[in-house]
């Protein structure tokens, strides 16, 4: 496909931009409900997640170098990371990147017990600015869904280690550390860097998260796929890897209560009720907001550059160049100088908003 001339480049810059499906392989099956949720059929296999607006790389075995994981930007042939390097004052507002990950993940299977890096882990070990702080926003599940967060009372690293070599025959000892809770639609869980965890079977997730790909999961097996010892330890040798655990902090029944979050309603127009999830002026890494519209109700989107995904209903997105059909699944991307964007709901509209830090956003604009 040609490549866009400059007109075409400013007038992307300044509305919504939409994307080409980007769906990255991962090292467990899912993926029936995140068809599901467009209203395709689709058996669960290999590739489990959809990363939306992403310019982060999938680290995935055997792909070094390709494009896995890069979002493209619809009907242009040009990653948006290609965008990015074009117009990033404008996209961006003169940060560097987006400074987070969205991601929906549709886990068939309980995912292998896993840590990601806090800031300073990843710095140290993987030579990167960001860890991989993370949120789930549950959307749906199959029955029986549930949700593994932080380590149980008690719990030593001697435990996880003798844990990790019996999971090369018993598949659920390294789960058996860690606090079991139900996954409820609409709930939300925080899960900071250096806190043990895993997504059980059957959850659909949007998940908001540092723009990185480090995970270490030690647990021999992925459900059926024997993991290699790259995969299970990010690259580090076994006991750098588990210097990542955290035993005091992320250890008993608090480990729960400081990952849940009460989301802060708010009204932020006629009609539309609003939930503050996590509030980036007093958190570092990003926030979110949820906005449930009522039928014929509309909100202007104020807050540039973010991430805007509908998780349920039907409306339409309306902008100075043009408008578009919305529905469940879709997901677009607000660059720092687009003009006036409002959404209005037909049937009822939920959306939820992803927004960079406020180090990346540089503050707002409408």
């Amino acid at each position: 496909m040609k490549t866009p001339t400059a007109s075409e480049l400013d007038l992307l810059a300044r509305g919504p931009i939409f994307f080409e499906p980007n769906r990255v392989s991962r090292t467990y099956r899912g993926g029936k409900l995140l068809a599901s949720m467009r209203g395709l059929v689709e058996d669960d296999g290999g590739k489990p997640e959809e990363w939306i607006a992403s310019t982060v790389r999938a680290r995935n075995l055997g792909n070094p170098g390709l494009s896995e994981g890069l979002s493209a930007v619809e009907g242009l042939g040009l990653s948006f990371a290609e965008l990015v390097s074009l117009r990033k004052a404008e996209i961006f507002g003169g940060g560097d990147d987006v400074g987070l990950l969205v991601k929906f993940i549709d886990s068939s299977i309980r995912l292998a017990a896993q840590v990601h890096p806090d800031k300073a882990f990843a710095r140290e070990r993987f030579g990167s600015p960001n860890g991989k702080t993370e949120m789930w926003i549950v959307l749906a599940v199959r029955p029986g869904a549930n949700l593994f967060i932080g380590f149980r009372e008690g719990v030593t690293r001697a435990e996880l280690s003798r844990a990790i070599d019996s999971s090369e025959t018993d598949h659920g000892a390294v789960a058996a550390l860690l606090n079991e809770v139900a996954a409820r639609p609409g709930d939300a869980w925080l899960i900071p860097g250096r806190m043990a965890h895993a997504i059980g079977a059957g959850c659909l997730i949007l998940e908001i998260q540092e723009p990185t790909d480090f995970t270490i999961r030690p647990e021999v097996w992925s459900g059926e796929r024997r993991l290699t010892e790259t995969e299970r330890y990010a690259g580090l040798i076994r006991e750098s890897a588990l210097d990542c655990f955290d035993f005091g902090r992320f250890v008993g029944i608090g480990s729960l209560e400081e990952s849940r979050r009460t989301p802060e309603a708010f009204r932020p127009a006629t009609g539309v009720s609003g939930e503050r999830i996590i509030d980036r002026s007093s958190f570092p890494d990003f926030g979110a907001n949820r906005f449930r519209l009522e039928a014929g109700a509309s909100l202007a989107l104020a807050e540039k550059p973010s991430i805007v995904v509908v998780t349920s209903g039907r409306g339409s997105l309306e902008w100075d160049s043009g408008s578009r059909h919305l529905a469940m699944g879709n997901y677009f991307f607000l660059p720092r100088a687009a003009g006036r964007i409002s959404v209005r709901a037909d049937d009822g509209l939920e959306l939820i908003e992803c927004l960079p830090p406020l180090s990346a956003a540089q503050g707002k604009t409408s």
